[in-house]
């Protein structure tokens, strides 16, 4: 994988400065993959999460699974 590839977003409820990623899904159906990096270090690591485990981590945020208790 490299970055050059990747078109990344990030989510419009980071606009706080605080601790964002930014995914780039792009790459989901061709490698199968989601990379995930800091938003604030472009240049850093970039982890890349199997599409499976993304799409349950994003299952489990819709329906609440991380919430606060």
């Amino acid at each position: 994988m490299t970055p050059e590839s990747a078109c990344w977003f990030t989510s419009s409820y980071s606009n706080n400065g605080g601790n964002c990623i930014a995914v780039a899904v792009n790459l989901a159906a061709t490698r199968g993959i989601v990379p995930v990096r800091d938003s604030k270090v472009v240049d850093g690591p970039v982890v890349a999460v199997p599409v499976t485990a993304f799409a349950a981590f994003v299952a489990g945020v819709r329906g609440g699974t991380f919430d606060a208790v």
